[in-house]
């Protein structure tokens, strides 16, 4: 577990890149509102986390899932977000699997070449 509370907290630069990139151009947000977003979104995080976490444990598993958070989300009555959530979930699986694939596959290419030596 944290060891401080402020370990629980996103990281400063990834919030700042998903506020700029939420942003329209030419407007700018201020440190303390960027903090704000920071700490807003870090204890929505550990409220899903802690829904999803009791989901598993009525359900009498050890991992939580994606699945699991999705579920959470309907029961803290998020339901709008989970559709976008499901579709970026789907996403973020197939492109795993593509890269995952594509490391397989130099993998087996690397292992199919013969070294052949000059006379």
């Amino acid at each position: 577990m944290a060891e401080k509370l402020e370990d629980l907290n996103l990281p400063m630069t990834v919030v700042t890149r998903i506020v700029k990139e939420a942003l329209p151009d030419g407007v700018a947000i201020s440190k303390e509102a960027r903090t704000g977003l920071a700490k807003a979104a870090s204890v929505f995080v550990l409220y899903v986390t802690s829904a999803a976490t009791n989901i598993v444990k009525n359900n009498k598993k050890k991992t939580l899932t994606g699945q699991d958070v999705l579920e959470a989300m309907k029961d803290i009555e998020f339901d709008r977000f989970v559709e976008p959530l499901s579709e970026a979930l789907e996403s973020y699986k197939v492109a795993l699997s593509a890269k995952k694939s594509l490391t397989t596959k130099k993998k087996d290419d690397s292992e199919d070449v013969e070294l052949v030596e000059d006379d």
